[in-house]
């Protein structure tokens, strides 16, 4: 690692850190990609806002699942099957979907080598498991807390190595060289421990290739299951060049509130009650209003374990969406929403009945050996671990448990190609950040997705030449430096509105124009409102104090990216785009191709359908909210012969 020292002509100075490649975030992902690099020789840094502060320690379910190629028992399976499961979900690109199959398996038992604890029966073999979108049981987990364990054994790991971490440094701007075909030069930082200092904790890291492992905009959405604080790069990457793909595609899903935690999986699957409080505390069982029988109430919620992200496809017929469409409606109303897992579920009078369960839900809980009284005792034989997972964060789930239905991945992201490198030069998007998966995916695939992503990029890299330094780099990495510090200064004696309300404005509209339920005219509103606030926050700034000024960069963040994602939702709504995946499109014209969404009481709402065709095309989207449609690359017919490939693989 060599260190340098810039100076501009006042005698302030940014310290300049030099290195081949820089990982920016400290997730599953970025940790694998460096790993990787530095296992391979090359020259790796990790900069990181919170080291083990990001979703990937942090987030989870009752079991997290990875998702991979099945490789047990009788299970027929292969990479083009897996890829078609991915690929079928729409707006993605057939080859991505065929290298995430591809790489599904090694990237699986390098974890497992690591030390990563997926369960394997008395042959060996790692037994799956269907997951949400998944045709075949290709999924697997190592408990709710799979992707910390990821985490816990890649660091361990790269520290052994001596891989160098600068922690407590959060990246604002992105610095490129060239116009036409733009090419990474470095990233400027600010260094939240120093911003006392007369730089105020500018920091410069110089780079042959940058990798952005950031993970998802969690911040965006007041109501989001991710860590508190999680904010991500959207908008330095965009306001660098970099375009977006898919920012409109999400899941949205029911999550605990205080502790953040996905209710997916065996909360649901033990059959807990829903209730509601009014502001006097009378509980009400508000699910009677939405289902037309006991069985039918208890069969979706049952569901919800393997049908946890709300989906559009689940509205109709009473499926198991209408579950958060009903939560989501109290909420508006004024009441709070519990889970009881103390209490079955009652259906006006109606006692729980194991005989008169779904099929399907009789037939589940009697082979897991959970028949007993309560949904808290059926939990404590299915997976104690959901249970412990709360009590390590004081909440006994004997009591109720507060609920919402929060924003839990961005399928959407930076647009990569198959070496996960953006359409800058030596900018590489891993992990959450990477627009990889389009409208819909198994769960579990954004696992895989991230460690596939990191190999890739790894493998693409040690597969070059080391670069020298470029005439006027330092230049250029000088004059970025000092554009921060003067945007840093500007913040501290702005008059600007205050960059916390600024959060709170950007949050407010997304919520309400950008969740799981979208009204055309509220979209439409909220991008002519969002590209405002841009406008404004770049004249004016933002207004903040000295030891607020990393979360003001981070709200400047924020405020480029929600541009950006509604410019993307309001472009595909204005086209004739649809319900689909996690959201559901309310029609506001008679005109409109639609379906009915009923609960037992009548029509709740009516959905726009979506066109089929529109899931082969993705959407694009720069800095300025301008949008592009483009086809997405189709299945490739692998077909290679060995001879061929072995020829090409022994000449490089």
């Amino acid at each position: 690692m060599k260190k340098i020292r810039l100076k501009l002509q006042n005698g302030i100075g940014f310290d300049c850190y030099c290195c081949d490649t820089l990982v920016v975030g400290s997730g599953a992902a970025g940790l694998n990609c460096a790993l990787y690099l530095a296992e391979a020789g090359r020259e790796v840094m990790i900069v990181t806002s919170n080291l083990l502060g990001g979703t990937s320690y942090n987030s989870g379910s009752d079991k997290q699942t990875y998702y991979k190629l099945s490789v047990f028992g009788q299970n027929e399976d292969s990479p083009l099957s897996m890829a078609q499961a991915l690929f079928e979900g729409g707006a993605m690109d057939g080859d991505l979907a065929y290298i995430e199959s591809l790489g599904s398996l090694p990237s699986f038992f390098r974890l497992v080598e690591k030390g990563v604890p997926f369960p394997a029966n008395e042959f060996g073999a790692f037994v799956g498991y269907k997951t949400d979108h998944d045709p075949r049981q290709r999924a697997t987990s190592a408990g709710p807390k799979t992707s910390r364990y990821m985490v816990e054994c890649l660091l361990k790991a790269v520290k052994r190595l001596k891989v160098p971490i600068f922690d407590g440094l959060t990246v604002v701007n992105i610095v490129t060289r060239g116009k036409k075909n733009k090419a990474i030069v470095g990233v400027v930082a600010i260094d939240r421990r120093r911003l006392a200092r007369r730089n105020l904790g500018t920091t410069v890291f110089w780079a042959n290739a940058v990798v952005l492992a950031t993970g998802g905009p969690g911040e965006l959405y007041a109501a989001n299951v991710y860590p508190e604080g999680q904010v991500s790069l959207h908008g330095v990457a965009l306001e660098a060049g970099v375009k977006a793909v898919n920012l409109g595609e999400a899941q949205f899903g029911l999550s605990s509130l205080g502790f953040r935690w996905n209710l997916s999986g065996t909360y649901q699957q033990v059959i807990p009650s829903y209730v509601s409080l009014d502001q006097f505390g009378k509980p009400f069982n508000f699910l009677e209003n939405w289902y037309r029988s006991w069985q039918e109430m208890t069969a979706n919620i049952f569901l919800k374990g393997y049908q946890w992200p709300f989906s559009a496809e689940r509205l109709e017929n009473f499926g198991s969406s209408l579950v958060d469409l009903a939560v989501f409606q109290e909420k508006n109303s004024g009441r709070r929403v519990f889970l009881d897992f103390s209490q079955n579920p009652e259906y006006q009078g109606k006692k729980f009945n194991f005989g008169q369960l779904s099929l399907e839900a009789r037939t589940y809980l009697q082979r897991s050996g959970a028949f007993q009284r309560t949904p808290y005792q059926r939990l404590q034989q299915m997976n104690p671990e959901a249970i412990e997972i709360f009590g390590q964060h004081g909440i006994d789930l004997k009591k109720p448990v507060e609920v919402a239905i929060c924003f839990q991945h961005n399928n959407g992201g930076l647009a990569v190609d198959t070496n996960w490198q953006t359409n800058i030069a030596g900018l590489f998007a891993i992990g959450e950040l990477a627009g990889t998966h389009g409208v819909k995916r198994p769960g579990g695939a954004a696992l895989n997705s991230g460690q596939v992503g990191g190999w890739r990029v790894a493998k693409y890299l040690y597969q070059k030449k080391l670069l020298s330094e470029k005439p006027g780099e330092k230049l250029l990495l000088s004059r970025a430096a000092e554009a921060v510090l003067k945007e840093s200064q500007r913040m501290l004696s702005s008059s600007g509105k205050k960059h916390s309300l600024v959060r709170q404005e950007v949050q407010k509209r997304m919520m309400l124009a950008a969740g799981f339920i979208r009204y055309p005219s509220l979209v439409a509103a909220a991008t002519g409102e969002a590209r405002k606030l841009v406008k404004l926050v770049k004249e004016v700034s933002l207004s903040t104090a000295r030891e607020q000024l990393v979360k003001a960069w981070e709200t400047r963040n924020l405020v480029i990216a929600h541009q950006a994602f509604l410019s993307a939702i309001d472009f595909y709504i204005r086209n004739g785009g649809g319900s689909r995946g996690g959201y559901v499109v309310v029609a506001e014209n008679q005109q409109e191709d639609t379906f009915p969404v009923i609960n037992k009481n009548g029509q709740v709402l009516s959905g726009r359908r979506e066109r089929l065709s529109d899931r082969r095309l993705k959407i694009m989207v720069d800095v300025n909210g301008q949008v592009e449609l483009l086809p997405v690359k189709p299945l490739p017919q692998d077909d290679s012969w060995f001879e061929t490939v072995w020829n090409k693989y022994r000449t490089g």
